[in-house]
């Protein structure tokens, strides 16, 4: 087979040159990759045109590091793509893979990344219809970037932003930080990657669950906590809404060991990535059944209200600290966290 002639080479700059190399290199990918892609080898995927409306979203992917405790930069790919069509409402179905690769990248360190991917694609329901692989030399990328193009389609209407009410909930899936912390932590040797893990999922299984027990405008809007943490979301809203949000802070789910290892790094957890946490903006009427859904699935079974927009006017994110004062948020600023992805 051509995984096991491969796994004990490294990258090398023919394997981008389009000949023979390139060539192995794809049937390695392929192989790998099994079941969830579906291409045929030609310049373009044909695939049937849904009716409706589609959702499409890319985004590319550096993680650093690239393999961490319980996850890497493949199930990271799919879960940030899948994500972001789940949450505005649709079902996710296809993916496209593009990768760079750096030369002397071990072709084990490809098929671990692979492999994970190829499963978070199954866990996920959707399938890699096109790829692209590119190398580059030494230097020039760490060791892999991938970008992941997503298609959704729509079977309900969109979940937008401007949906939200003032008097919504604000509900947190399950809690903040862990990604960095354990990311963090594998960077600098701490030591809490042992019992903080990454977070990383894909969620549009916890999404169907949920949506499938509630009302049809239960839940008003979601987000996928990434990049920014929790503060970029309730920013993002509040700038779009116009409408100042509250969250409080005795209510914030932030793990013992998460805030011990956010602490020492100097590092406020309410702004640090995640890949697995899903914040909901939720008419009040159904907030506890919206908590029920949420945590009969494993990938919510600690969710919490955290907050709610409020009728003021104006664009600010506000704590309500344990002492009964209230402090703002402030939107951080340039590269106040060390770079994850």
């Amino acid at each position: 087979m051509a995984t096991e002639s491969l796994l004990d080479q490294q990258i090398v700059l023919d394997h981008g040159t389009g000949a023979r190399l390139s060539r192995e290199l794809v049937e390695f990918v392929v192989e790998v990759l099994g079941d969830v892609y579906i291409g045929e080898m030609e310049d373009s995927a044909m695939l049937p045109a849904p009716s409706g409306s589609i959702a499409m979203t890319t985004d590319s992917f550096v993680v650093d590091p690239p393999f961490f405790g319980n996850g890497d930069i493949g199930k990271i790919a799919v879960c940030g793509t899948v994500n972001d069509l789940a949450v505005v409402g649709a079902k996710p179905l296809y993916l496209t893979l593009a990768m760079i690769l750096e030369t002397g990248l071990p072709i084990r360190d490809l098929h671990r990344a692979l492999v994970s991917l190829r499963d978070t694609a199954a866990e996920a329901g959707v399938k890699i219809v096109a790829g692209d692989t590119k190398v580059v030399a030494p230097g020039e990328a760490d060791g892999i970037f991938l970008n992941t193009t997503g298609i959704g389609v729509f079977h309900t209407p969109p979940k937008r932003m401007t949906d939200v009410r003032p008097g919504d909930r604000i509900v947190l899936s399950g809690p903040i930080g862990n990604h960095t912390v354990h990311l963090l932590s594998v960077r600098e040797g701490l030591g809490f990657e042992k019992n903080v893990l990454s977070d990383c999922a894909p969620l549009n299984g916890l999404i169907d669950s949920v949506e499938a027990a509630v009302p049809a405008d239960a839940v008003r809007s979601m987000r996928d906590v990434t990049r920014g943490g929790l503060s970029a979301v309730l920013h993002e809203y509040s700038a779009a809404l116009g409408r100042k949000v509250r969250v409080e802070e005795a209510e914030l789910p932030i793990a013992h060991e998460t805030r011990m290892a956010a602490d020492m790094l100097g590092i406020n957890p309410i702004h640090c990535a995640n890949e697995g946490c899903l914040a909901l903006f939720v008419d009040p009427d159904s907030v506890d059944i919206v908590l029920k859904a949420l945590r009969e699935h494993p990938y919510g079974a600690e969710a919490v209200v955290v907050g709610e927009v409020t009728d003021q006017v104006g664009k600010a994110v506000e704590l309500l600290g344990r002492d009964g004062r209230v402090s703002e948020i402030e939107e951080l600023q340039g590269a106040e966290l060390p770079r994850l992805c």
